[in-house]
């Protein structure tokens, strides 16, 4: 060992006995140095980065230093480290970024940033930035795209002094991909459940839904399949991208959209369930254009509806190699599917975001199919109502009258037009001004006294269009939205026959409020009622028909077929519309009877049958 290293050593021995530091004179004498020889080794070691040198007074302390070289720092990171000098060459790196960058350290240090490839920070861009930080510490995020993949970096250009007091650049690379990815993932989720929740009526929510999976999978090709329960059937309703689409049709020889998929075929196919058993989840399938015996192909994926040739010439075409299969799937009732097709290098990146998706174009399909079946249910109940020989109208919360049926502008004259409010019929039905305020008043009493369902019978002397006056009782019925369904019962001639009673109204009030809410709206008429769904099975009888027949309550005849419960002599054309005759009714002991019977034939916007309503009187003529 040379003088000059032992000289060295025996400070460094020294100062570690004195923590707190000491002065050139005490380590002089301690050492057995000169002062000047002891402050030369010093000088070199506080250079090196070995003590540190603090002033007090007028004295120099120098102590043992406490920093970690910037050697070993590099190697207890995950980031990427690069140390340049004011001109860009590279004074250090560490070994994961040489990791990234696949090159040697020998390879790399002393050479100019810009001569060098290093991954991130050699783009032009990049560099720019890092040379245009001179004092202030620069933070900023940035993208790498090597090979089509992406990933994004948080990079800090730290200004840094050196030792020798030469000033250099230390660039800090934060791999944030997976923060960036969850981050935009929460976005999207975030958009595509806004997005469903503003769904217009008109809008197809299976499009929507492969418009939205190629905004998140933009290298994808997607199909989008409905569900039909009662056909056993999947029916494809969506194709994305455009050009996929194209080459489809090129190799099918029509258009892919409407084509449909029996799932009596599917349980051939290993990789799927009975539809009562389906479970929520995405599969991840390869695929190849001639598969191996026991691979899935494209073929399986079609359910054998498609030639093998076709299917092989698809994947070939089409550069698929794998294929994301999820099954839409909301409360255990199968409504559809979602297949993604990728080449074979490529993947989804976060599959459980793609699955939080599925979940929500499932509530998305399972709302708009509950709309579709109210909607249907209500247009059911207004032609049945549109029907009823008596006049009805239907109020909502805000005191509109959203429909009357036309035996309403029959009895009393008005359209909707005339009445569009509750404050616009008050006004024609009763001129009178008191008049209308007592009526006013009775009705805003029975709204708050009332509850939900309940009828509320009342008898009102009734102004009509073209001034006659008429006797009606009303019977509002008060729904859960706080809508109102009316019915209007004309009793003038009764009234002058038989000199109706009030009490009688409250008898009818406690029948009433007995009934459901359909029983409700046709107790009061005189005649049978019967309603029946397209198969001709009862789905609805009134109490005067249960009395003719002599049934007890309407689940003793639910579902019964009608011609067991009459028939017609000659037989009975259900196509004509209306039909009205003779026909023989079958009670429950079997003794038959006749009887008038009307039917009218209930049907949809489309003209599709939807059911059927009969009313059954006395025939004419005979008492």
């Amino acid at each position: 060992m040379d003088e000059d290293q032992g000289s060295s050593n025996r400070i460094l021995r020294t100062l570690r006995l004195r923590p707190r530091g000491m002065t050139i004179t005490e380590i002089a004498k301690h050492t057995g140095l000169t002062r000047n020889s002891v402050s030369k080794h010093l000088e070199v070691l506080r250079v090196g980065g070995q003590v540190d040198m603090r002033t007090v007074g007028n004295a120099k302390v120098y102590s043992l230093a406490q920093r970690v070289p910037m050697s070993a720092f590099l190697c207890f990171t995950s980031n990427l480290i690069v140390v340049l000098d004011r001109c860009g060459n590279i004074l250090q790196i560490n070994d994961r970024f040489l990791s990234i960058a696949g090159r040697k350290k020998e390879e790399i240090l002393g050479e100019n940033v810009r001569e060098v490839a290093l991954p991130v920070v050699s783009t032009p861009e990049t560099l720019a930035l890092i040379e245009g930080v001179e004092r202030e510490q620069y933070i900023t995020d940035v993208r790498y795209r090597p090979d089509g993949e992406e990933f994004f970096y948080q990079m800090q250009v730290v200004p840094t002094v050196f030792d020798h007091g030469e000033r250099g650049r230390t660039i800090v690379l934060e791999d944030i991909t997976e923060k960036k990815r969850y981050v935009r993932n929460m976005e999207f989720l975030a958009k595509s459940a806004m997005d469903f929740v503003d769904l217009p009526d008109d809008t197809d929510v299976y499009q929507r839904i492969g418009e939205l999976i190629i905004e998140f999978i933009p290298e994808g090709k997607v199909f989008v399949q409905s569900y039909d329960e009662a056909k056993n059937t999947f029916f494809v309703r969506s194709v994305m991208d455009e050009l996929f689409r194209q080459e489809l049709i090129s190799l099918l020889g029509r258009d892919p959209v409407g084509m449909p998929f029996p799932l009596d075929e599917v349980f051939l196919s290993p990789f799927l369930e009975n539809p009562g058993e389906i479970e929520y989840g995405v599969r991840e399938i390869p695929l190849e254009a001639r598969p191996a015996k026991g691979v899935f192909s494209f073929y399986d994926l079609a359910f054998g509806q498609i030639p093998e040739d076709v299917c092989e010439q698809v994947v070939t075409t089409c550069n698929i190699g794998k294929a994301y299969m999820t099954f839409l799937v909301w409360k255990g009732q199968l409504l559809g599917d979602v297949g993604v097709f990728l080449a074979a290098d490529e993947e989804i990146e976060d599959v459980h975001a793609l699955e939080s998706f599925i979940r929500q174009a499932s509530i998305a399909i399972s709302k708009r199919m509950t709309e579709e079946r109210l909607r249907r249910s209500n247009q059911r109940f207004r032609q049945v109502v549109e029907l009823f020989p008596f006049p009805a109208a239907i109020i909502n919360a805000e005191g509109r009258y959203t429909f009357i049926n036309r035996k309403f502008i029959e009895v009393f004259g008005y359209t909707l037009d005339d009445i569009p409010t509750g404050k616009e019929w008050f006004a024609r039905a009763f001129p009178d001004a008191a008049v209308r305020r007592d009526v006013i008043a009775t009705w805003k009493k029975d709204v708050d006294k009332a509850g939900e369902n309940q009828v509320r019978p009342r008898m009102y002397e009734v102004t009509c269009k073209n001034g006659e006056r008429k006797t009606v009782i009303f019977r509002p019925i008060l729904f859960c939205d706080q809508s109102h369904y009316v019915t209007y019962e004309d009793v003038t001639e009764l009234r002058r026959a038989q000199s109706i009673l009030l009490d009688d109204i409250e008898d009818l009030k406690a029948v009433g409020e007995e009934l459901r809410i359909m029983d409700m709206a046709l107790a009061s008429l005189p005649c049978a009622v019967a309603v029946a769904d397209a198969n001709r099975h009862l789905r609805y009888v009134n109490a005067a028909f249960l009395a003719m027949w002599g049934y007890e309550s309407l689940d003793d005849v639910a579902g019964m077929d009608a011609s067991e419960l009459w028939t017609a002599d000659g037989g009975m054309d259900w196509a004509l519309d209306p039909w009205s005759g003779v026909v023989t009714g079958l009670r429950r002991d079997r003794s038959s009877f006749s009887v008038q019977g009307t039917f009218a034939l209930l049907r949809d916007d489309d003209g599709e049958r939807l059911g059927l309503v009969g009313w059954f009187g006395d025939i004419p003529g005979i008492s």
